[in-house]
């Protein structure tokens, strides 16, 4: 049973390996002009990895119970105890884990910055000046100030 727990374990690190290199694409699609048109495939490529990330976690919880251990950390950690295969190939997933929690960290700011950039842009073209009066143009194509 536990040679199975060891494979799941490599397959989840491969998967968040993946997840990982997808998210450098983000970033790098984020951070370049014309890089946006390849954000929709990122994204479906990331939520088809979340999903085989989600089974696997659900795969490596029911061979814990199978050894009659708890689910998640305290039962992968409880097996690890004088298994050392199973020890190194869970530091690996963890390691792996945390550096795409932190991409992913970055990636959400690298986003946020861009979204107030972009409703700051919005504002200033519609002559938004925070006291109510509109400074620019219309949708119309008017000053809107003046009725013309």
């Amino acid at each position: 049973m536990k040679d199975a727990l060891l494979a799941t374990l490599i397959d989840e690190h491969a998967a968040v390996e993946a997840f990982a290199s997808l998210l450098a694409f983000e970033e790098k699609a984020l951070t370049t002009a014309n890089g946006i048109g390849a954000l929709p495939q990122i994204v479906e490529e990331k939520t088809t990895l979340t999903q085989r990330m989600a089974g696997l976690e659900k795969a490596r919880d029911a061979q814990l119970a199978g050894l009659g251990l708890p689910g998640g950390r305290q039962g992968i950690e409880m097996a690890c105890d004088g298994d050392a295969r199973l020890a190194g190939q869970w530091a690996l997933l963890k390691g792996s884990t945390e550096r795409a929690r932190r991409q992913n960290l970055t990636i959400g700011m690298m986003i946020r910055t861009r979204m107030e950039h972009n409703r700051r842009a919005l504002a200033i073209l519609r002559g938004e000046t925070g006291n109510g009066a509109s400074m620019l143009y219309g949708p119309d194509g008017r000053l809107p100030a003046f009725g013309l």
